[in-house]
């Protein structure tokens, strides 16, 4: 995981579920690439073409809420969403975001402040958010949860972990 994200913003709502996120007729496919051209399919069908590498979700409360499908964190991953800020988020999205090694940020300010089209940079190290204008500040991830994201997601630290203790 890059500690600096620099990339352009695309604004969501509130209550963004796993299935707008990945919808459900694609839980047969199984290779994680071809699962990220379907994301966020099931709100705009054109979304997968839009999006480039190194982007950015900013969206309201309760991110990812809805089913515990993993696919939803892994095809953003995968498609190059770089981070997601939301004001809040559901606590499975949140763990199999982690688990993908797929950034989040909490903050309700930043949602408020970023328009669709906005370029922003996230400083993991110094907890901001630096906006056109200004800097916010965000909390900061757990020190467990930033090894698991700085390993590559909850599979690499924990092949990580077994390599050490052999």
């Amino acid at each position: 995981m890059e500690k600096l994200i620099k990339g352009k913003i695309w604004k969501l709502g509130d209550n963004i579920d796993t299935d707008v996120i990945y919808p459900g007729k694609y839980l047969p496919i199984i290779e994680p690439e071809e699962m990220a051209e379907h994301v966020l399919e099931g709100m705009d069908h054109e979304f997968p073409k839009k999006i480039k590498k190194g982007d950015i979700i900013v969206a309201g409360t309760n991110f990812g809420c809805g089913s515990s499908r993993e696919q939803a964190a892994t095809c953003l991953k995968v498609a190059g969403i770089a981070c997601i800020i939301a004001a809040s988020y559901s606590r499975i999205f949140f763990r199999n975001a982690i688990n993908q090694a797929l950034p989040l940020v909490q903050s309700t300010e930043a949602v408020n402040l970023v328009n669709e089209g906005d370029r922003i940079v996230i400083d993991f190290e110094k907890g901001t958010i630096q906006l056109q204008k200004e800097t916010l500040t965000f909390p900061p991830l757990p020190d467990a949860v930033m090894e698991i994201l700085e390993t590559g997601g909850l599979i690499e630290w924990t092949r990580k972990r077994l390599a050490i203790r052999s």
